[in-house]
């Protein structure tokens, strides 16, 4: 097909709407009739300097596009495609790209480096385009700078694309020489060494066996550390943002450059512009981080075999770290309350204070309390704020031996600050810590006398819903701090602080929420949150207030359900407010339908809430379909078996969310509520498992489906097996060989870092939860028989898991629970099977000796199962 790509390209981008769409169809047409030819023209576009700078530009963006995309299931399609291309084509194509890199228009160049990276991620770990690396390295001797600054750039995004262990050691050396040598000092042109500056932040990660070596690392650490006094304001910032990087992969190889960096980032937060100084003051906060995790994971017992030692950088750094983040708070900005994305200086330099308590404890408070004690009072509203923020970063992490003290002394005075200061920002700050005190110094767990008692209760209660008359800012703070407050009586019993005033804090949030300027500030949000909270921890005393709450509630939800003709931008607004609301009558339903004293009047509203929520489904938003899913399925757990005369109207929309794929938080959930039901119905729940299991099935066949949802799946079909008992037979055929797919996989699976190993357990949990439902749905049943085929599969994966040695303790106390539902169910039939399977014996032996209570509780239960099945 004969196509003036110029033409197209730039008519893709024409103000005129049905211009551009004739345009992007023409495109969609040649891509899907010849996919080489428009890559080809693409290329060629991109590379030809006569063109037109707007449609090189659109062409490489479209490029990139046809190589990479974010959801899993596409990009391999896209990886595929690239790789099914003719030879020929390629070859051209990357010709092409490389050839743009010479370009003297800097956009041609920066967008050709994206897609040539982009193609080196596809080609690469498949051992193709082997000359690459060599081509790029041989442009760096060239004289002219942008061929240079285009070539590092390229060099940078290669680094993101591909992964360390696909390129070789003598390529590494040789990617981080040119990167460096770009940015010394000695590089005159500054677009070549922020190039260069940029690129190494993405080489970092394959820079582990030239960090081992202590004349390269001093190279780079030195070179790294000049160009944080490079005369060029993004150049600074780009090294500093390399240190942060550096702080976290190389943490350990840190210590003999540390007083060099002290001194560097020192000097950058007291004098260097906002963008460097940030970036200074989070290489701290990245160090905390480093040392947190490390004193968490060794909860202080720190042995010489630690894979990472503890190297207290920032215990050392205190004396002269804390000052320094001090000044920092006093460089607040006018209205950086009312900002919601605001960051600068001071929030910086108050959120690396937080993380230094957390990480030396006690030790910071005789750094901070001076600096407390003498702005707190002073008349320029900087220094109040300054002082209160101080105070309130440093409430964790300090014991609470060391801090109540300090607080029963500030109490009072933060209580009339919030009434009485003139400034909003003071008024801001004081809430925001009030909540941080009641976070972390007010609950049943801690030791210490409580920080709140019966005397002052009344006044706390007073001065915050008092605060939540005030701007939005400082409202949405205060239902913040009575957030934090109701949190700490969760386990109070009956003997709530808060009962008497119930009523007055009921009904004070509830005329947040209808203020004018509640969309501001996320005060409705935090209203609601507030609300909820205040609903969870109440007693068999309050009771009878929530259960008035729930008309109100309902009436709410109707009125967002009879607005028509709304803008586009009401619809979000009307969107979130039943988002909101169906969240507070989830929590009122558990909390009702939980309590004995109230199920049998609230359940009198179960019609009508029903109802609701089935007309809220009609309005299509994912947000609001998850929060009316979960308010179902606690609906559902309230009214049992009589939640049945429910299930014809409310099954379209649990198919519905079954099938969202798009969406899939609101499939998971949907998931979790097929559970609820089960649990809430039994076996009334047949006649509409042959749609669910069709569609789980199908879920789980997708590989469109995020891999999240495929652990609950599973689990479901556990729910299902035991709400339906010998019925699920019709099942078998179809989940018994999903599940011992994917058990082979998930047992054989080595997790590469910790984010796939939790994914893998969280998988092997379901897989077994379904195994054991199965089990036990079948138990006493004539059918059992019908299960003698699969267990040896089962002992299978219970051996391969055992083996392993990488199952957390839910899959352990899980699996040892499936061997023994294996011997009740199958009794004496199965007890031979034990005997042959390798690790059984041993498996039971370890979880028997294990410290948690519940792993060592399933054993026992397992021990009677298993010598009364092998006995027998």
């Amino acid at each position: 097909m004969s196509l003036d790509v110029t033409q197209v390209l730039l008519s893709a981008q024409s103000a005129d709407g049905a211009i551009r769409k004739h345009a992007e169809e023409s495109l969609k047409q040649f891509q899907e009739q010849n996919l080489p030819g428009f890559l080809l023209s693409l290329s060629s576009e991109l590379a030809n300097e006569e063109k037109p700078e707007e449609s090189r530009r659109l062409a490489g963006l479209i490029l990139k596009n046809a190589l990479d995309a974010k959801e899993q299931h596409r990009k391999n399609e896209l990886f595929q495609r690239w790789l099914a291309l003719d030879a020929g084509a390629k070859a051209q194509i990357k010709g092409l790209l490389l050839q743009t890199l010479t370009s003297p228009v800097a956009s041609a160049r920066s967008t050709a480096s994206q897609v040539i990276a982009k193609v080196a991620g596809i080609e690469i770990p498949q051992k193709q385009w082997p000359e690459l690396i060599a081509s790029l390295l041989s442009n760096i001797h060239q004289v002219q700078p942008n061929v240079k600054q285009a070539t590092l750039e390229t060099l940078g995004y290669l680094c993101e694309e591909v992964s360390p262990d696909v390129v070789d050691q003598d390529q590494v050396n040789k990617i981080l020489t040119a990167v460096v040598q770009g940015m010394n000092a000695s590089e005159v042109n500054s677009d070549v060494r922020l190039a260069a500056t940029r690129a190494l932040y993405n080489a970092l990660g394959f820079a582990q066996v030239n960090f081992s070596n202590d004349m390269e690392r001093d190279y780079i650490m030195r070179v790294v550390c000049e160009a944080t006094q490079s005369p060029e304001v993004k150049i600074r910032q780009a090294a500093f943002e390399c240190l942060v990087a550096i702080s976290s992969t190389y943490y350990d190889k840190l210590a003999a450059y540390m007083q060099d960096i002290f001194n560097i980032t020192a000097k950058a937060v007291r004098g260097d512009e906002e963008s460097v100084a940030l970036q200074a003051i989070e290489f701290w906060s990245s160090i905390c981080d480093e040392e947190i995790d490390i004193l968490d994971e060794y909860s202080s017992e720190f042995t010489a075999d630690s894979d990472v030692p503890c190297y207290y950088f920032i215990k050392q750094a205190l004396p002269a770290l804390v000052p320094m983040l001090l000044e920092t708070l006093l460089k607040q900005e006018e209205d950086q309350d009312l900002d919601e994305g605001a960051w600068n200086l001071a929030m910086a330099g108050g959120t690396c204070l937080g993380l230094v308590a957390r990480t030396v404890g006690d030790d910071i408070v005789p750094l901070v309390m001076p600096f407390v004690e003498e702005n707190i009072t002073k008349t320029d509203w900087r220094q109040r704020e300054a002082a209160t923020y101080a105070f309130g970063s440093i409430l964790e992490g300090p014991s609470a031996d060391k801090l109540a003290p300090l607080v029963n002394v500030a109490l009072n005075f933060m209580l009339s600050a919030l009434m009485k200061d003139p400034s909003n920002h003071v008024k801001d700050t004081t809430a925001w810590t009030l909540g941080r005190i009641f976070e972390f110094l007010h609950g049943s767990a801690l030791e210490t006398p409580p920080i709140i008692t019966a005397e002052n209760c009344q006044q706390i209660l007073t001065v915050l819903l008092h605060s939540m008359k005030d701007v939005p800012n400082v409202a949405e703070k205060a239902c913040g701090a009575l957030y934090f407050l109701a949190q700490g009586y969760v386990d109070a019993g009956s003997a709530s602080p808060l009962s008497p005033f119930f009523q007055d804090i009921v009904q004070n949030l509830l005329m947040v929420t209808h203020r004018e300027d509640a969309g501001e500030s996320r005060l409705r949000t935090a209203a609601y949150e507030t609300l909820n909270e205040v609903v969870r921890c109440s007693t068999e005393e309050t009771a009878p207030i929530v259960m008035q709450l729930v008309p109100v509630i309902m009436m709410e939800l109707h009125q967002t359900l009879e607005a028509e003709k709304l803008s586009t931008d009401e619809r979000e607004k009307r969107s979130e407010l039943q988002g909101l609301l169906c969240g507070c009558l989830q929590v009122i339903i558990q909390k009702l339908g939980g309590m004995e004293s109230t199920k049998y009047s609230f359940l009198q509203y179960a019609d009508q809430m029903m109802d609701l929520f089935l007309r809220v489904f009609a309005c299509r938003n994912a947000t609001v379909h998850e929060e009316a899913m979960l308010a179902i399925g606690a609906l559902a757990y309230a009214a049992g078996a009589n939640f049945a005369k429910y299930m014809p109207q409310f099954y379209q929309y649990l198919e519905m969310g079954l099938q969202n794929f798009e969406e899939y938080q609101v499939c998971a959930i949907t998931v979790g509520v097929v559970g609820d039901l089960c649990r809430a119905l039994e076996d009334k729940i047949l006649p509409f498992c042959d749609g669910i299991m069709t569609q789980l099935l199908k879920d789980l066949s997708s590989n469109q489906l995020h891999r999240s949802v495929k652990p609950p799946i599973f689990s479901c079909f556990g729910d299902i097996a035991l709400a339906i008992g010998e019925n699920f037979e019709k099942y078998l055929i179809y989940a018994m060989p999903m599940l011992q797919s994917a058990a082979d996989l998930s047992a054989h699976t080595t997790a590469t870092d910790d984010e796939m190993l939790d994914y893998t357990n969280q998988l092997r949990n379901g897989i077994l939860e379904a195994y054991s439902g199965i089990l036990q749905g079948f138990k006493s049943s004539p059918k059992t028989q019908l299960l003698m085929p699969y267990a040896p599969h089962i002992l299978q994966f219970l051996d391969a898991l055992y083996n392993g040695k990488d199952m957390d303790d839910t899959v352990m106390k899980t699996a040892i629970g499936v061997l023994g539902d294996l011997a009740d169910t199958l009794g004496v039939h199965a007890g031979p099977l034990i005997n042959q399977s390798a690790s059984s014996k041993a498996f039971l032996e370890e979880c028997l000796a294990s410290d948690d209570p519940s792993v060592k509780e399933s054993a026992d239960w397992a021990s009677i199962a298993i010598t009364r099945a092998v006995s027998g």
